[in-house]
């Protein structure tokens, strides 16, 4: 079987990271993965088992026809038996050049839940047209699932499909030696925060918080991992500034992130957008707790006081006043790390997304 997915790029993110996830758990199982990237190529094309079936169209802000007859020209070239898009662009590209998937059949990805401007009603209409185009259309958390059914859209056509993780590479291991590799104290208590530079993932709320915290907590220490982003420069910026920059470590992207998770002591997730972690789901496999921002999905992975911790983490004091409890009893946050290796490794392997993944690809993928 053929897959071609559609995506802006293959830069590092969770989104990335899971189509990733998915060539390769299905790679052996008989399923060859294509990617068409409407932008640029990404560093995590080198992580695909075919990195050579990854074409760039060239798209150049705005809305390129060119790019539409660039995809249309793939998909003679691949012939995939199913189209994968990931989030709107995406979609929008596949949807003209397959006449409205009327060539094609297409399966569609949501990865995050709806940003304000997308509840518009003019975005909502257009986002209502499109997904006559689909087969099918997958969220990846309940949350998300829920969220498109009270605005609306098909049910007959949507499911949920929850992220996955692959819990023999994201595993335990010994905390002090990961610490000592990456030139932090043994002793340090290590709060985390994964991702790119966006404004929906809320660096600069972390880091305030973490001023009002810090002289009380002195063995803390602040770690953000990921580069790029529009909000990347103000907030490197903004550690610069810090009355405790030298306890923050900007220690950006790293392919493989499991040796870092395992260095800490705490994940804080405070995002306002998200569908489901893969962040969350790799540091809990790592028996890394989650401190998560109530909703984006959080509620379907995390258990509040068992495997982590929710919380509204949407302000600097609201999120200090969820995190110093935590720094005060690190033991409980030993304990919730091992309760959150459970829960992934029972609740969220690898192979349950890759099965879900599969039965909807035979389900519409054309036979011709």
């Amino acid at each position: 079987m053929r897959v071609l997915h559609v995506v802006t790029s293959l830069d590092p993110g969770g989104m990335e990271n899971g189509i990733c996830n998915i060539a390769r758990g299905l790679h052996s199982r008989g399923c060859e993965t294509h990617i068409a990237c409407l932008e640029r190529r990404g560093a995590f094309a080198n992580r695909l088992p075919q990195s050579e079936n990854v074409r760039v169209l060239g798209k150049r802000g705005g809305f390129s026809l060119r790019a539409v007859w660039a995809l249309a020209r793939t998909l003679c070239r691949v012939r995939p038996h199913i189209i994968h898009t990931h989030n709107l662009g995406p979609l929008i590209y596949s949807s003209l050049a397959t006449l409205g998937g009327c060539t094609y059949p297409i399966l569609h990805g949501e990865h995050s839940q709806l940003a304000p401007w997308e509840l518009e009603p003019r975005r909502l209409r257009q986002r209502h047209k499109l997904y006559r185009a689909c087969r099918a259309i997958h969220t990846v958390s309940q949350s998300q699932l829920d969220e498109l059914l009270k605005l609306g859209f098909p049910s007959g056509k949507l499911s949920a499909i929850a992220n996955g993780v692959d819990t023999v590479h994201f595993s335990p291991a010994d905390r002090a030696a990961s610490r000592c590799v990456l030139g932090l104290p043994p002793d340090a208590l290590v709060l985390g925060l994964v991702g790119r530079f966006g404004p929906f993932k809320k660096h600069d709320v972390l880091l305030a918080a973490f001023e009002q915290f810090a002289a009380e907590y002195p063995q803390v220490r602040l770690v953000f991992i990921g580069a790029a982003g529009s909000e990347e420069q103000r907030i490197r910026a903004l550690a610069s500034a810090s009355s405790f920059r030298e306890r923050i470590h900007l220690l950006g992207f790293h392919a493989d992130p499991a040796p870092l998770y395992r260095a800490l002591d705490l994940l804080v997730i405070p995002s306002v957008n998200e569908g489901m972690s893969n962040a969350a789901l790799e540091a809990m496999a790592c028996a890394v707790p989650v401190l998560g921002n109530a909703g984006c999905g959080h509620e379907q992975l995390l258990t509040s006081g068992t495997d982590g911790v929710l919380a509204d983490l949407s302000t600097p004091n609201l999120l200090c006043a969820a995190i110093t409890p935590l720094l005060s009893t690190p033991q409980a946050l030993v304990d919730m790390g091992l309760r959150a290796r459970t829960t992934v490794e029972f609740r969220f392997p690898l192979n349950k997304m890759l099965d879900a993944y599969e039965k909807l690809y035979r389900a519409y993928a054309r036979t011709a």
